[in-house]
């Protein structure tokens, strides 16, 4: 059975020192948007890394759930 993540799209490019800031998480491939990879999070550790990508000035533009066993 594939394992849930989040898939967190932010506009512009995150860099390794931004990542830094945000533990359990992988960059996809860079684009005009950069997809934050990460576990499956109860709702309120989701809320709070959204807190968090607010306070390090990403902006967000779309967050889903995908089934990847590779994450």
């Amino acid at each position: 059975m594939p394992n849930r993540c989040y898939e967190i799209h932010v506009s512009g490019s995150v860099d390794d020192r931004l990542l830094v800031e945000l533990p359990g998480l992988t960059i996809g491939p860079p684009e005009v948007r950069t997809v934050l990879y990460g576990p499956d999070l109860d709702q309120a550790a989701l809320y709070g890394l959204l807190d968090q990508l607010q306070a390090l000035g990403l902006d967000l533009v779309e967050v889903r759930t995908t089934d990847d066993a590779s994450l």
